[in-house]
């Protein structure tokens, strides 16, 4: 388990119980801790930009095991970099609660936790939008993001240690494709596990999602290469668990079962 250990690391649940942001919800500036004293476990998620494909898988794995998650009594709380109609549009899609949702415009709770700005290659003439897209690229070449090309072929190939993704009977709709009934890839790799081009195709669904939609889910270009994080507390807010990304399509220690670390 990926755990905190350095006592040079920020003490975690007292920055964030001082941290207010726009909630999604009604545009309020709120404690984001707010309504989270009596919970067994609290996880909280800082997300990068929310036009990130990270945080749309992140989000459509916690929706997919909604009812664990609840029946465990965790609460989750989660800031990511945009502006409210960001936030609006991410939760419209995802099925995210708008009242679980907050806002950074600028990264400074990232700051604060020391999280991974990403490859930051200062290239001369350009703008700090620039420099981001720039970074970017690199990134998702590998460089600066370990494991990333892995976790994009594994999208491709498939992975039997992971679940399966796509029911027989359910319709992938929003891509560029035709609708794929998930059926399909029963028919191009089994069934029972996590087939061949299945999270691929979701990838390209979110990826169409965003891109159709750029200027809303990303107002401001300059932060695109910041990572996010992962933190789970305790009822007496001790840290239990953390995962700090390190790279695009890197937001969990175990890319195959994401929220495996809730049930250990």
């Amino acid at each position: 388990m990926n755990t905190q250990t350095s006592s040079n690391s920020p003490d975690i649940y007292s920055i964030l119980s001082q941290t207010q942001r726009l909630r999604v919800s009604d545009g309020e500036i709120k404690p984001i801790l707010d309504g989270c004293t009596h919970t067994s476990k609290l996880l909280i998620l800082i997300w990068s930009q929310l036009g990130d494909f990270d945080n749309l898988e992140y989000a459509w794995w916690l929706q997919r095991e909604k009812e664990q998650i609840e029946a465990r009594g965790i609460t989750i709380r989660a800031i990511g970099i945009g502006d409210r109609n960001s936030g609006i549009k991410f939760c419209k899609y995802t099925g995210f609660p708008q009242e679980c949702l907050f806002v950074d415009a600028n990264t400074e709770i990232h700051r604060l936790l020391g999280l991974y700005r990403g490859l930051s290659i200062q290239f001369p003439l350009l703008s700090s939008s620039q420099k981001a897209w720039l970074n970017l690229l690199l990134m998702c070449a590998g460089i600066g993001s370990p494991g990333t090309l892995k976790e994009v072929f594994r999208g491709y190939t498939g992975d039997k240690k992971a679940p399966q993704l796509i029911a027989d009977e359910e319709v992938v709709k929003g891509t560029p494709l035709p609708p794929i009934k998930g059926s399909f890839f029963k028919a191009a790799g089994g069934k029972g596990f996590q087939r061949p081009f299945e999270l691929a195709t979701l990838r390209l669904r979110n990826m169409t999602e965003v891109l159709s939609n750029w200027n809303i889910y990303v107002p401001d270009s300059s932060y695109l290469t910041q990572r996010g994080g992962t933190f789970l507390f305790d009822v007496q807010g001790k840290l239990i668990y953390e995962h700090r990304d390190r790279s695009i399509l890197g937001f969990a220690e175990s890319m195959s079962n994401p929220l495996s670390f809730l049930y250990e």
